[in-house]
């Protein structure tokens, strides 16, 4: 869908959550020696301006990323987001926020690739001027979908791929499921991150029992909600399913989700869950 933009939403809870852990698959694969590709679906801009008139109109940062920074205590986990979010706001300023696009890349090492599909022709403009003189990422305007179809598995044979897409229709939650089971199928060997929403109507359960009834691969799957799931109106919570997560990172997220329940939620309405769905051999 055209009109959606995540300008209104940009550094709010479920980014917080789904970038943390974008970061820390990013870093973990530059533990071997051999290059990688990253590919990112549905982009969006590369970083978002957190006083801008969109930003401030929903506010929603202020509890998402403006209660982070404050948290004491942080975890190994978040670091490599941190350090890249205070990167990005040293060479931006301080209320910007980097998008998924500019912190994979943040973490890039010479020889490493990140590709880039957006239709939004405003966010697409917006990627090819910040991406204009960087032969290390390709920005293409193309369906998140089919740009899945036609790019794997990548020359490098090992990397990540990225699955964001904004939910506006029922249908892409289907969508998603047949998407990430045909890629995996094409790219067994790959990393696969999708996000989703957590909504009291819970559209979100039918598509992860579709991939755990396809078995694609090792599945893990990390929900964190700010408000209880029942809320009828909301976004309440974040979901991120991992297809062939990397080594320690249920570990990770066993540390990382709890302290950010904690920070993001803390009149205790919000809680944590981590669990697996491994395909019989």
């Amino acid at each position: 869908m055209l009109s959606y933009r995540h300008g209104f939403h940009a550094g709010n809870f479920a980014d917080v959550h789904k970038h943390a852990v974008l970061a820390w698959i990013v870093q973990a694969l530059t533990a071997k020696a051999k290059p990688f590709c990253v590919l990112d679906t549905h982009a969006g801009d590369a970083g978002y301006d957190l006083a801008s008139q969109w930003a401030e109109k929903t506010g929603e940062w202020r509890e998402g990323v403006g209660r982070l920074m404050g948290c004491p205590g942080a975890p190994e986990a978040i670091a490599p987001f941190l350090q890249l979010l205070e990167a990005f706001r040293a060479s931006h300023g301080e209320r910007a926020y980097p998008g998924s696009p500019a912190i994979a890349r943040g973490l890039l090492r010479p020889g490493d690739r990140l590709v880039l599909g957006e239709l939004h022709p405003a966010a697409w403009e917006s990627l090819r001027g910040f991406f204009a003189r960087d032969d290390q990422v390709a920005v293409h305007r193309r369906d998140g979908w089919e740009l899945l179809g036609a790019l794997l598995p990548p020359a490098e044979r090992r990397g990540l791929v990225l699955v964001d897409p904004p939910y506006e229709r029922d249908e892409e939650y289907q969508a998603a499921a047949r998407a990430l089971t045909a890629a995996a199928r094409r790219w067994p060997s790959g990393v696969y991150l999708l996000w989703y929403p957590l909504l009291a109507a819970g559209r979100h359960q039918a598509m992860l029992r579709e991939l755990e009834a396809a078995r694609p691969g090792p599945m893990l799957v990390a929900e964190l909600w700010t408000a209880p799931l029942d809320t009828p109106a909301g976004l309440n919570g974040s979901g991120l399913c991992i297809l062939n997560p990397p080594w320690r990172l249920h570990e990770a997220l066993a540390n990382l989700q709890p302290w950010l329940v904690d920070c993001l939620a803390p009149g205790g309405a919000g809680g944590s869950r981590l669990h697996w769905a491994i395909p019989d051999a």
